[in-house]
């Protein structure tokens, strides 16, 4: 299991998720370019001491992050406001990549169209969207579940 950031915007969302990650030893991929300074000092606020603990990959752009992934028989599975299907009726296998767009924009329509399957998480109508980190935390304990790959 992964978690893929696409052009993350808030250094604060990021060090939670790579905190989260770090707690759950899932690794990240970031799809750059970031919407801020990606430097120890921006992300350590909301990750505190446990950056140094997150296997973390950063990618140039898409194209890059598509290569690493090509590689692997793993999904893209996005989660996006657009999709109908609950992220809990959703049936994960353990290599899945969640991949999460910009807080501001999500992601392109030609990358949305890259991905095996779309997901969402059910909210009140009305509502236009989570906290990508909340969304994050969300998901990925989902799909932790499912497979069985809580740490022991």
């Amino acid at each position: 299991m992964r978690i893929a950031l696409y052009q993350p915007e808030i250094a604060g969302n990021l060090g939670t998720i790579l905190r989260t990650c770090a707690c759950l030893d899932v690794a990240v991929d970031i799809i750059e370019p970031c919407g801020f300074p990606f430097s120890d000092r921006s992300l350590r606020r909301a990750g505190m001491d446990y950056f140094d603990q997150v296997q973390y990959t950063r990618h140039a752009d898409w194209e890059a992050f598509r290569a690493s992934v090509d590689s692997r028989k793993a999904r893209i599975i996005l989660l996006s406001s657009k999709s109908e299907q609950p992220h809990y009726r959703f049936a994960y296998r353990d290599d899945d990549i969640l991949l999460f767009g910009s807080e501001g924009s999500g992601v392109p329509l030609t990358i949305r169209e890259q991905c095996d399957a779309t997901i969402t998480i059910p909210m009140k109508p009305g509502m236009r969207s989570l906290n990508l980190a909340v969304s994050a935390g969300m998901a990925l304990g989902e799909a932790l579940r499912q497979t069985g790959q809580f740490p022991e």
